[in-house]
């Protein structure tokens, strides 16, 4: 009697688990169909292939491509220009200049920090966002002096 109670208990038990087991990857599955497809914007193409976006929106997230200035001037125009255009860029995306949660600086010459600080101070509002700053070796793409990258919230 007791061996018989015990087959029914472990077969009672397996199938409580094996129908939970169930629910679990099907609603593991769900998730899956349901995830959200990230969302590019201003695509650049390379010999008609896709070679980067200008944005990438995931959730309320928005990533910004490094912008450059490629004309001739000094940092604090390259600069103006950079931070125009990632403004431009951010607006585009459904953002804005006051979401920006870091950037990226990327200077040509270490020596035009300073002159970069100045062009870039007060842009990002009362809370500016967290940043790295650094001199790339052999230059910045594009004869720019400075190139800025961002990530935002929508």
């Amino acid at each position: 009697m007791k061996t018989e109670r015990r087959s029914i208990l472990k077969k009672l038990f397996a199938s409580v688990a094996g129908v939970t087991g169930l629910g679990i990857a099907s609603s593991q599955a769900k998730a899956l169909e349901a995830a959200p497809e990230k969302e590019v914007g201003n695509v650049v193409n390379h010999q008609d292939v896709p070679l980067f976006s200008g944005h990438t929106k995931f959730n309320n997230m928005v990533f910004i491509a490094g912008k450059g200035a490629h004309f001739e001037g000094d940092i604090t125009a390259h600069t103006k220009h950079v931070l125009d255009e990632l403004e431009k860029e951010l607006i585009a995306a459904g953002s804005s200049m006051s979401k920006v949660l870091k950037c990226s600086v990327f200077l040509h010459d270490l020596n035009d920090y300073k002159a970069m600080n100045e062009a870039y101070k007060g842009r990002f509002g009362s809370k500016p966002p967290v940043r790295t700053t650094v001199a790339v070796y052999g230059g910045v793409p594009g004869d720019s002096l400075v190139e800025i990258d961002c990530i935002a919230y929508i």
